[in-house]
């Protein structure tokens, strides 16, 4: 048996490899996600959710995609990646990947984390 933690993380790792996926999860899971990482404690399914049966799976994810890219095809690439890696690592069928995109991250949100970061006082 394959630990439900286990296929997230395999998903997760083929997500992040799709051109034009900036992150893993929403708004909440990525403040989660900061907070545990920087107490050392990465969630590498963080955007992963796994429903694992005897010999399928189903996978949910979420992602924030990278601007200009075509959404659809985000979604598209995404699908086949986890479909792909997770039949080929762990050897289990893929019924069905759910892709939700739950932001776009630009240029300008770069900036204002660039200015967030520079302090206000002297």
């Amino acid at each position: 048996m394959i630990v439900d933690t286990v296929i997230a993380k395999v998903a997760a790792l083929a997500v992040l490899e799709v051109p034009g996926v900036y992150a893993l999860g929403g708004g909440l899971e990525r403040i989660v996600g900061a907070v545990r990482e920087a107490f050392g404690d990465a969630d590498h399914g963080q955007g992963i959710s796994v429903e694992v049966g005897e010999t399928q799976v189903a996978v949910d994810v979420s992602v924030v995609a990278e601007y200009p890219v075509a959404l659809q095809k985000v979604a598209d690439d995404v699908r086949t990646a986890v479909y792909k890696t997770v039949q080929e690592l762990v050897g289990m069928k893929v019924t069905e990947v759910n892709v939700t995109i739950t932001d776009v991250r630009t240029e300008a949100d770069d900036q204002v984390a660039a200015e967030d970061k520079t302090s206000r006082v002297q």
